[in-house]
């Protein structure tokens, strides 16, 4: 008969459940550090934006404003 000890391992299997509880948990904390990063990012080119478009707001009241005169000008001179 042959001997069923033999065939036996001598330490049970490992699991590496704790190896991939670890992969996941380092996945999620790059990905919320992602998501903080590119946020602030977001808000930045917001801002941007607002700052840039009353820039050109800004422009265009100058232009108008150095219409106004150059024609207010003309007219005085035209007198």
């Amino acid at each position: 008969m042959t001997d069923l000890h033999r065939f036996t391992p001598s330490e049970p299997p490992r699991s590496n459940s704790g190896v991939v509880l670890g992969v996941v948990a380092l996945a999620l904390i790059l990905a919320v550090g992602f998501f903080y990063l590119t946020n602030d990012d977001r808000r930045d080119r917001r801002a941007d934006a607002v700052t840039q478009a009353a820039a050109s707001a800004d422009e265009a009241v100058q232009a108008v404003g150095d219409a106004t005169r150059n024609a207010a000008n003309d007219l005085d001179r035209a007198r």
